[in-house]
């Protein structure tokens, strides 16, 4: 027998533990939530940020590809519209020939919250008439916010408002619009999980070299301000990649920089300045490490035994005894 719209409604309601509901064949994920989808005009970077009280919504919502376009697919989620919608963007359709196709062919397009941006800023945006509400979105320039289940309809154009006057790169703006979301009162039965993707301008051929940042967060009572976290460490991470790269490049002045960036950003974080310590170690830099390394074995004392096995793994050169260097300035 055919399920009603109102039975799926009935069915999610009822049952706290549902991961999907089947009509006519075709699983329906009730994700409703909040996102951004959004280019940076000046870096070409691609983005999605996303908030909802679903578990694990990143695995869901987002989906970007660098030098192609970004999608988010919520509401009672069709998640094909993310892969497909890629998929078409990547073969030459724009953003609103590849929405309009997968709308056109959807069985209950009327369910769907779908945004999507391509690498030259074209965007496309569909909010379902059955949505639940409160539902809307804004497509502003090179963005689409994107809201259903509020609890106030004002959550989407306070997103558009933040993300427009935000300072800072793309994953800062677009956390300024889920925070702005959050501030309005967000989702109606509260918060579980967020994500973000954020890729790079133009695609290098690898995916994962592609991707500056991807993180989720799983399940959490503050998603948001746990993403704002996770989103800092990245930074300092790819400081500390950015220094390891200008030490390459014999660029010793600028990999202090990257260094004492990422060391600033995550000052917590020990392994960032022992790592950092021993690349500057080997490059000559020893005054400069040893009293980082000081610091480091003063806090974690672990890490001398680390040390200790570093030659052996030939990742700590030995000749000129080196490594009791590094050690002397452990604790007795």
């Amino acid at each position: 027998m055919r399920i009603t719209c109102l039975a799926v409604l009935i069915a999610l309601v009822l049952s706290s533990v549902v991961q999907a509901v089947v009509v006519d064949g075709t699983p329906i994920r009730p994700v409703t939530t909040y996102s951004i989808v959004a280019r940076d005009p000046a870096t070409g970077q691609l983005g999605v940020a996303v908030q909802s009280h679903w578990f694990s919504v990143g695995s869901v919502v987002p989906w970007v590809k660098a030098g192609v376009g970004a999608v988010a697919t919520q509401s009672l989620t069709d998640v094909t519209y993310g892969p497909l919608g890629l998929e078409l963007m990547q073969s030459g359709k724009t953003a609103e020939q590849a929405l309009a196709g997968l709308v056109a062919t959807d069985d209950h397009p009327e369910w769907r919250q779908v945004g999507m941006i391509d690498a030259n800023g074209n965007r496309a945006v569909h909010t379902g008439r059955q949505c639940i509400r409160e539902a809307g979105h804004v497509a502003g320039d090179n963005f689409i916010v994107m809201a259903n289940l509020m609890e106030k309809n004002t959550v989407w154009e306070a997103m558009a408002d933040a993300f427009r006057s935000s300072p800072g790169d793309l994953a800062e703006r677009m956390l300024a619009a889920l925070e702005a979301a959050q501030g309005e009162g967000g989702d109606i039965r509260g918060r579980q999980s967020a994500a973000m993707i954020v890729v790079r301008g133009t695609s290098t051929g690898a995916d994962y070299k592609d991707r500056l940042i991807d993180l989720r967060v799983e399940d959490h009572p503050t998603p948001l301000r746990e993403l704002r976290r996770l989103v800092t460490l990245n930074r300092a991470y790819l400081l500390m990649n950015e220094g390891d790269e200008k030490m390459v490049a014999r660029d010793t002045q600028g990999a202090m920089e990257a260094y004492n960036g990422a060391m600033e950003l995550a000052p917590d974080v020990t392994e960032i300045k022992y790592w950092a310590a021993l690349t500057m170690f080997a490059d000559g830099l020893e005054r400069e490490a040893l009293e980082i390394f000081t610091e480091v074995f003063a806090r974690e004392p672990l890490w001398v035994e680390v040390t200790r096995r570093l030659p052996a793994a030939g990742l700590l050169i030995n000749d000129a005894g080196e490594l009791d260097r590094i050690l002397s300035v452990a604790p007795e």
